[in-house]
This record gives C-alpha cells, sequence and structure tokens, in this order.
C-alpha cells in the first residue's frame, strides 16, 4: 500500500507520514488494506464517510500540512497549433516522456526548439525522464519555451530510482492558464518499495474570472519500469484511490505518464469502478508500435473531460523523418481536453476554494 501525504516543504518536498490529519487517514487505509477489509469494490464516498472525523475537524485539510553527425531538424510551427488558438473556456493537459532529457539533448538546438514548441500547444504538460546531474536543465529549457513571450513556469521533483540511473518527473505550466498549491505538491512515499520511481502529484486549479468556480484537480505523474509493469500498475489503483480521499474538498484525480502499459494492461488501476482513459485504439511511441502513455480519471467524478483528446504526432506536425523525431522523443506527448469550469459530480461532498499560489 502506498502511503500518500502531501509536503508543507514546497516543491520536490517528500511527503511526510506524520503530518496532522491526512498522516492518521492513510494509515487507517493501510490497516484495512492489510486486514482485508478494503478491497477495490469499497468506493470512495465509503472511505470518505469512514474518515469524515479525520477530514472535518480543524484544518483538515493539505493546506496545512545537437551532435554534429544527426540529421538536421528544421520545422515551420503550422499555425494551427499556435498557443493563441487554444479556447479560453478548455485546458489542454498533457504527458510527455522526453526520454533522456538531459545535457545532450538540450545541446541541440533543433531539438530544444520542437520540444519548446510542443509544450506550447498545451497548458500542462506532465513530463517523465529528465536525467541530469545539473538543476539547470529545466530552467534552460523553460527559457527556450518562453523566448517567443510565453510564460510558463515549472515545478520538479526529486530524482528517484532503485539504481545510479535515477530520473526526474516535473511539469511545465502556462501561468496565465493555470495555478497550483505550492502547499499540495510532493512525492508518494512508497514504505513497501512497489514502484521503481514514486508518482509526483501536484493540485491545479484553471485561473478564471471567478476562482471559486474554477476547475481543480490533481495531477498525478508516474512512469512505471518496464521490467515490473503488472505489479506497478496494480500498485497504481491503490495509489489513485488515495488521492481520491486525499483532500475533502478535491474528487478529480488525473494519473498521466507512461506506464508501459496498454489499454489491454491496466490490472487493477483499469478495473477501479468508473475508471476511464483516453488513449484507444493508437500508438503512442514515435515508431507506432506501442500505445504506452496514457491519462487516467474517473469518469463519474472528472464530468470536466470534453471526449477530446489527441497523440500529437510529430512527424505529422513537424515535417520529421522518422529518425529525427526520434531524435526529439521515442514517445508522442498525448493530450486531453477539460473544461476550466468545475462541474457537478457524484463524488464531490464538499465546495472549499484551496488557497492557490498567484
Amino acid at each position: 500500500m502506498i502511503l500518500t501525504i502531501v509536503s508543507g516543504g514546497g516543491v520536490g518536498g517528500h511527503f511526510n507520514p506524520d503530518l496532522p490529519i491526512i498522516g492518521p487517514l492513510v494509515q487507517k487505509i493501510y490497516a484495512l488494506k492489510q486486514s482485508g477489509a478494503l478491497d477495490d469494490k469499497t468506493s470512495v464516498r465509503d472511505l470518505a464517510e469512514a474518515f469524515r472525523d479525520s477530514a472535518t475537524r480543524p484544518g483538515g485539510d493539505l493546506s496545512n500540512i545537437g551532435s554534429p553527425q544527426s540529421p538536421q531538424i528544421t520545422y515551420n510551427p503550422p499555425a494551427q497549433f499556435a498557443s493563441s488558438r487554444r479556447a479560453a473556456d478548455k485546458l489542454l493537459i498533457a504527458t510527455f516522456n522526453i526520454q533522456v532529457f538531459g545535457e545532450s539533448k538540450l545541446a541541440k538546438r533543433e531539438v530544444v526548439g520542437v520540444l519548446a514548441d510542443v509544450v506550447r500547444h498545451f497548458d500542462v504538460v506532465a513530463l517523465q525522464e529528465i536525467r541530469a546531474k545539473s538543476d539547470e536543465i529545466l530552467p534552460r529549457f523553460l527559457a527556450a519555451i518562453n523566448s517567443d513571450g510565453s510564460r510558463y513556469d515549472f515545478i520538479i521533483g526529486p530524482r528517484l530510482g532503485r539504481t545510479s540511473s535515477t530520473e526526474q518527473y516535473a511539469y511545465v505550466y502556462d501561468t496565465t492558464r493555470v495555478e497550483y498549491n505550492p502547499k499540495q505538491v510532493g512525492n508518494l512515499s512508497d514504505p513497501q518499495d512497489r514502484l521503481h520511481r514514486e508518482p509526483y502529484v501536484a493540485r491545479f486549479r484553471a485561473r478564471t474570472q471567478s476562482p471559486e468556480q474554477a476547475f481543480t484537480f490533481w495531477l498525478v505523474n508516474t512512469h512505471t519500469d518496464p521490467d515490473e509493469v503488472p505489479e506497478e500498475v496494480d500498485a497504481l489503483a491503490d495509489v489513485f484511490r488515495l488521492m481520491q480521499v486525499a483532500s475533502p474538498d478535491e474528487d478529480d484525480v488525473i494519473l498521466l505518464g507512461d506506464l508501459n502499459a496498454s489499454e489491454t494492461q491496466m490490472g487493477r488501476l483499469g478495473q477501479l469502478p468508473g475508471m476511464s482513459w483516453v488513449v484507444r485504439g493508437a500508438m503512442t511511441n514515435t515508431r507506432l508500435t506501442k500505445a504506452y502513455d496514457n491519462i487516467l480519471f474517473q469518469r463519474d467524478a472528472t464530468t470536466e473531460y470534453t471526449g477530446r483528446w489527441g497523440v500529437f504526432n510529430l512527424q505529422q506536425a513537424y515535417g520529421l523523418t522518422n529518425e529525427q523525431a526520434l531524435m526529439v522523443s521515442d514517445h508522442y506527448p498525448v493530450w486531453a481536453e477539460f473544461q476550466v469550469w468545475e462541474t457537478p459530480s457524484a463524488n464531490r461532498m464538499t465546495q472549499v476554494a484551496p488557497v492557490i499560489r498567484r
């Protein structure tokens, strides 16, 4: 069982299981899981009701707690993909495994140009596979993204992994379109070591003229280990369920990333009641042979989903050869569209405006 705790330490902080309210909550969930009293048929409402006393007492929310030998890439970004064309009343949320994103890739100007333009298509992008010793990779990438006058920012987690080849998760987001709560961001604690890289979670809100009515949501960024996919996907089922009750005023949980699993390999995660995922019948890797990347949520809760999604084909978007596209990444970005306004759901119990950084 994964213990899901939010740190008050800000960006990259690990969850602290000793924090009040949510610490006892997940400890109770863990005890029920071990005793067999909790199974995958237990509803989110059942869990929330069981721990209502913990969630509703004073303070009971999470706010307290270029290589010379490589073929050259040239491109002219198509006008229909310009950031200004994004609908004002919709959010585009994407996931992108950039594939060993570090000094070597950042040194390839044309590759960085493509990557920066890809990010500008979306309001929030969950990134996987950042591999570098330097802490300047994301700041330098952000400078490239914002070189056209865009106003993106990022949050990044710590280096994770069981070997010397560690990776970081990050979120890159358009500050004119979304904001996040710095007190509700961090990595999960995995005391049983069921995951090679513990998911990185953050709570976001759409920027609107009426913040109290704006769409708020958890993002859960994950990258499973290819050698232990069934076990890790099953562990993500527990991650998802815990995030559903992590905050009493939030029922929108969007899990996204490189699962190394297709829609037919979702295991217990795909069997959770009401679980839905956007990628169906499409390949998500650059070679068009695998469907590893996806975006998942409970459809009855996240009614803000419009039904629109896509796999961003690098070759088609930028006129690249397969070899050139592989220089950018061996994965395509995957995206889904959501309303910027909160909509009613069967699971929502309270309406409490979160504290969000401005």
